[in-house]
This record gives structure tokens, C-alpha cells and sequence, in this order.
């Protein structure tokens, strides 16, 4: 006896809400997500804006700002570093001697301008942060680690504590980010 095929369920939204409607209906229960406004990339006027989810499972610095544990200053100056790095690790890496050498490879490119210009101010950066609030800070908006697992895999230490002691730490560093970004001024 054949299985009887189902129809497919009913859309994401109902049958009359507008076409050009964006607004998702339901999330999947296992989605951590939070409510931000941006600018409406569709709208007729400039400045429009609109609501979107943001994910949050694996941005910690997202986060933390959607659960009002940073503040705007902070959470702009931890993106601003994440551009730095990103902008810095593009382009001429170490070359490995291990591999063998294959015909028809490129040449490096050149370190550019903008590159230059974001290693320096990330070398700047981790003088002004020093060297445990900047490992800090690597860890949590580079390698994308929780708190929990900064305190235990770089400090070798574990339990709430040191998780809230190395949030206080990262909150700090972030503060200092906001004023060598020029997004806030000196205390």
C-alpha cells in the first residue's frame, strides 16, 4: 500500500497579508534571536527604518548589547576592532615551506593602504588595552568565546566568578576601545 503524500503546510505568512510584506510569521524555538532597528534598504525616503532579527547565537558582542549589558559606545567600538582585524588579516600571510611547491601559483599581494592603516591602529590599540585586556578582548570578538570559556581556556580558571570577573574586565577594555575609536570621551 502506497503512503499517501501530504500537502506541504501553509506559508510562513497568511494568505493576505501584502506581497512585498518581510515580516516572518514564526521562528524556529531553538533560535536565539533579538529585535534591532536598521535602515530600510527598500524604503521610498532616505532614513526609513525597519525592524529585523539579529542572530546572537554565535556574536557575543551582539549579545551582550541586545541584553543591555553594553552600552551603544561600547558595542560600536568592539565592531570597529572587529573591522580593524578583518581588514588587517586580509592579504599577504606566511608563506608554509612544508607544502609543495605547485606551478600556477600567485604571487602575495601587496599589503594596501587601508591594511596598513588598520594593523597600525591594532597594534596601537593593543598597547593602549595591554596585554591581559587585550587578550580579553581578542578572544571574545575574534575567536568568538563566552565568557565562561575565556575564563577557563586562557586563565585556567572556572565558576561564575571568573566569568563575571573577565565580563567586568571585557566591558573595561570595551570602554577604553569607545575612546581610542573616538566614540566616547575621556572619563
Amino acid at each position: 500500500m502506497k503512503a499517501k503524500r501530504r500537502k506541504p503546510s501553509a506559508p510562513f505568512a497568511p494568505a493576505s497579508v501584502a506581497v512585498h510584506g518581510r515580516r516572518a510569521a514564526r521562528m524556529r524555538l531553538q533560535a536565539d534571536t533579538a529585535e534591532i532597528e536598521v535602515d530600510d534598504p527598500h524604503a521610498a525616503r532616505a532614513g526609513e527604518k525597519i525592524t529585523v532579527l539579529r542572530q546572537l547565537r554565535s556574536d557575543p558582542l551582539a549579545r551582550l548589547h541586545s541584553h543591555r549589558q553594553i552600552d551603544e559606545a561600547q558595542y560600536r567600538a568592539g565592531r570597529a576592532f572587529q573591522r580593524d582585524w578583518e581588514v588587517a588579516e586580509r592579504g599577504v600571510h606566511a608563506i608554509d615551506l612544508t607544502r609543495e611547491r605547485v606551478d600556477g601559483g600567485q604571487t602575495p599581494e601587496p599589503l594596501s593602504e587601508r591594511q596598513a592603516r588598520a594593523r597600525k591602529r591594532l597594534i596601537e590599540r593593543e598597547r593602549v588595552l595591554g596585554r591581559t585586556m587585550h587578550r580579553v578582548i581578542h578572544a571574545v570578538l575574534v575567536d568568538g568565546l563566552s565568557m565562561e570559556l575565556l575564563a577557563q581556556r586562557l586563565f585556567n580558571r572556572e565558576g561564575e566568578v571568573a566569568a563575571k570577573y573577565y565580563g567586568r574586565l571585557f566591558r573595561d577594555a570595551l570602554d577604553v576601545l569607545a575612546v581610542e575609536y573616538g566614540l566616547a570621551g575621556r572619563a
